[in-house]
């Protein structure tokens, strides 16, 4: 195809995309400054719904911002625990999150003001959520391709974190992000790898949405007739 990269740079690009790991195990070394600021680039060009770019990030340089912010990551990790009724013993057991170890630790936010963007927003004012989330991956892909691990924390609650960061009334924490070298990259996401979820096969649709199958009516009425 015309545009197409060469095949080199193709499969560099879809090595990224296969090989990205949300990663909690990290070990010791600092991210040099010219890289951290090469994946801070690489997020400020994701693509943003009418070119609002409402990403904000804050990077935590102070160890008694990162331990509150643990704190904070913590109480939300057992009260999601207890959220799970019977898979809690199966959830606590998982590592979510890597915050002491990793060498970077950056929030990604929502701007303040976003309401006064309607461009794209006006019947789905949630773009600006999806446009950071697109600079969210753009960071991680850059990330795995300087061969340094991230790790995506969303257990918090909102408000603390934003109080704690000084955040203004209507910006947004979205992520928790862990940037750091890592000894390994998971060879499978490690919630596979626990068991706690399997990738599911894509749902593609043609034309419509398909109709729900007959076959559950007909379970139905035969469930209210027992």
């Amino acid at each position: 195809m015309r545009h197409a990269f060469d095949p080199a740079e193709r499969a560099a690009v879809y090595r990224a995309i296969h090989e990205r790991r949300d990663m909690r195990h990290f070990v010791p070394g600092a991210v040099e400054p010219t890289v951290l600021a090469r994946l801070l680039d690489a997020a400020h060009h994701a693509p943003s719904v009418g070119y609002m770019q409402p990403w904000r990030v804050v990077r935590v340089t102070s160890a008694v911002t990162r331990e509150a912010l643990r704190g904070v990551v913590e109480d939300e990790r057992l009260a999601t625990a207890d959220a799970l009724g019977e898979r809690r013993e199966d959830f606590m057991k998982l590592k979510v999150e890597g915050m002491r170890d990793c060498a970077e630790l950056l929030v990604m936010a929502l701007m303040d003001g976003r309401d006064a963007h309607v461009f794209g927003r006006r019947t789905m004012p949630e773009m600006d959520l999806a446009s950071v989330a697109c600079a969210i991956q753009n960071l991680w892909l850059a990330a795995r391709a300087e061969g340094l691990g991230m790790g995506w924390v969303s257990l918090f609650d909102v408000d603390r974190v934003a109080r704690l960061l000084g955040m203004p009334g209507d910006a947004r924490p979205v992520a928790i992000l862990c940037l750091g070298h890592v000894e390994a990259f998971y060879p499978r996401p490690m919630l596979e790898s626990e068991g706690w979820a399997a990738r599911q096969a894509l749902h593609l649709y043609e034309d419509r949405w398909p109709a729900e199958p007959a076959r559950d009516a007909r379970r139905d009425s035969t469930a209210a007739a027992d």
